[in-house]
């Protein structure tokens, strides 16, 4: 249970910092406060949410290695996984394009910023555990 609670703090404090300032780099629209529905709950927070939720799927994938390992998979995880999602199953669902229309532009930018996330997850996950040491 503590690993689980851990994998979801490190991923929700991952999306806060890691995640939105490579969104506040590259589009300049980071820490968004707009509500979300439906309960209207601030962008960024309810991003984050779901962040934590990653961080719990992501962190038994990535923690049986070790070394430089663990951080190349926290990136490719991140980079891979929650923009897959994104593009096709909760673009769809908000009535978006698939995968940003299919422009290289937008297309580079989930893969980047999620990237980001999984290598602060990682780094926020083995400080709370312990094993940073």
């Amino acid at each position: 249970m503590k690993r689980i609670l851990l994998a979801f703090v490190a991923g929700f404090l991952a999306t806060i910092t890691f995640h939105q300032i490579a969104v506040e780099l590259i589009r300049h629209s980071a820490w968004s406060m707009k509500p979300t529905p439906p309960f209207g709950v601030p962008s960024v927070i309810s991003l984050s949410f779901w962040g934590g939720v990653w961080g719990i799927i992501m962190i038994p994938v990535i923690d049986r290695f070790r070394g430089a390992a663990y951080w190349l998979w926290a990136i490719i995880f991140g980079a891979i996984a929650p923009t897959l999602v994104a593009w096709f199953l909760v673009a769809p669902l908000k009535h978006q394009p698939v995968a940003g229309g299919w422009k290289p532009a937008a297309m580079t930018i989930g893969p980047i910023v999620n990237a980001c996330w999984g290598f602060g997850t990682a780094l926020f996950y083995r400080l709370f555990s312990g094993r940073g040491r």
